[in-house]
């Protein structure tokens, strides 16, 4: 049996080497991810530096050396020449000492009047700021392919659905219009949240602020912020941005999921009410007929990760007192996977959108088959023979139950058996009967009729323009 090494820890001991200094240089490194923040963490070192110089508090020429420094250790970080290490503990560590190595001296001054935790705050804000703006670009692509479908089939009649049981026919073009409206909430909420998290955290230092007489104006306008954070103390302990990006996102890929659990019946054997692309579908590889809808389903899993995100970054700040703690350290892999997964989820679902073909007549034969026009016959009973409502329910509920007895629809039951029920029907119930008559008739403001749905895709295309 093999004697553990002197130092090392037992119970640790057959995954590290090493003894508790290796322990802790594992758990306190976020190099592993937070490198992602390069970019971030250069922008805001370049802006720092600048204001450092205009301030007098840095020589200028030390500063440009520096600003130079950092576009080189960028360029080096871009093209994969850069060696990350986990001994340095993080990307603001790994930064600085790459840009030592480079100018020498002057990279000492660049971290005057600034700690990591401002750094950090501010180069984390930068980058969901970023995803925001992602996001919402995503969102609009799909909105656009959204209203090409509805544009399309304003007038194609479909089964709408509560319960998932045949209600009332709606059109194609309505379905995919109550999307869109869906889909652009989510980007309202993504600009809000970009709009309230747009302030700087840069020169609130450690938790206090600094006693050099810095421009913190300056940085947070090169760095493209509205202002700069009003208090230090919140300024480094906030990550209201992380959660709410994180809130809107778990809304957003709800949304996702809703529709893409729609397309995967709509796909179906059962329903063919669409075709989706062979460029979103797989096969099986023991059934030669199948097509699924993989890519639909896998965006309806996405959810999971995406509030497990929300769920965990919530439960690392909820017990955290002002300011920095190290807790929060924990805060960006989530954020980096919602994020990553809502994006990829975002594009496939714009692809399956314009690349679906709606199968017309299986639509509108699904539309006219339920009893989906019972509801018209109700409203008719009320406008024509001014029945109250209680009863006009009453009396289709009668001539429902006399069709699926007789195994037909509505519209194919005789005057004579309507009149046996109400002997007031006349002949013209029947042209509220069919499918077409129903969507056409549904004309109050937000309602599914074909002229109105075509209102709505011309309001948005305006609005999208």
């Amino acid at each position: 049996m093999t004697k553990p090494e002197q130092g090392s820890n037992q119970m640790w001991g057959g995954r590290f080497a090493a003894g508790p200094d290796a322990i802790m240089e594992a758990i306190n490194a976020s190099i592993g991810f937070d490198k992602r923040l390069a970019r971030q963490d250069i922008e805001g070192s370049r802006a720092h530096a600048a204001m450092l110089a205009a301030q007098g508090i840095v020589d200028a020429k030390d500063a440009e050396t520096i600003r130079e420094g950092l576009l080189t250790v960028l360029s080096e970080i871009e093209e994969g020449r850069f060696t990350f290490s986990t001994a340095l503990e993080d990307i603001h560590m790994n930064v600085e000492a790459r840009l030592k190595d480079l100018i020498g001296a002057p990279a000492g001054r660049l971290h005057t009047a600034r700690s990591r935790n401002d750094q950090v705050a501010t180069d984390f804000r930068l980058w969901v700021r970023e995803q925001c703006d992602a996001a919402m670009a995503g969102l609009r692509a799909l909105q656009h392919a959204l209203l090409a479908q509805a544009e399309a089939g304003a007038d194609w009649v479909m089964p709408g659905f509560t319960h998932l049981q045949t209600a009332q026919p709606v059109t194609w073009g309505h379905h995919m219009m109550a999307y869109v409206e869906m889909f652009g909430r989510d980007h309202d909420r993504f600009r809000d949240a970009r709009a309230r998290m747009n302030e700087s955290p840069l020169g609130a230092a450690a938790l206090a602020g600094t006693s050099f007489p810095i421009d913190r104006h300056m940085t947070a306008e090169a760095l493209g912020f509205d202002r700069p954070a009003a208090n230090s103390l919140d300024a480094v302990s906030d990550r209201d941005f992380a959660l709410e990006f994180l809130s809107t996102a778990t809304i957003c890929a709800m949304h996702l999921s809703r529709m893409a659990e729609e397309l995967v019946i709509w796909s179906s054997a059962q329903f063919r009410f669409v075709v989706l692309s062979d460029r979103f579908s797989t096969g099986s590889s023991i059934m030669p007929q199948k097509k699924n809808p993989d890519a639909a389903e896998l965006i309806r899993a996405k959810i999971g990760r995406i509030l497990g995100a929300n769920v965990a970054l919530l439960t690392v700040m909820k017990g955290l007192p002002l300011a920095y703690s190290k807790d929060m350290q924990e805060d960006k892999e989530q954020v980096f996977d919602a994020a990553d997964n809502l994006m990829l989820a975002l594009a496939a679902m714009e692809g399956m959108v314009r690349d679906m073909s709606a199968n017309r007549p299986a639509l509108e034969a699904a539309a006219a088959s339920g009893f989906s026009t019972a509801t018209d016959l109700a409203d008719w009973l009320v406008r024509e023979l001014n029945l109250p409502f209680r009863d006009a329910h009453h009396v289709t509920g009668t001539l429902v139950g006399r069709a699926e007895a007789k195994g037909c629809d509505l519209p194919d039951l005789s005057l004579a058996e309507m009149q046996e029920v109400h002997d007031g029907i006349t002949e013209d119930v029947f042209t509220v009967l069919g499918v077409q008559n129903s969507v056409a008739s549904r004309t109050s403001y937000g309602g599914t009729a074909p002229a109105n749905v075509r209102e709505q895709v011309a309001r948005w295309q305006e609005a999208l323009a």
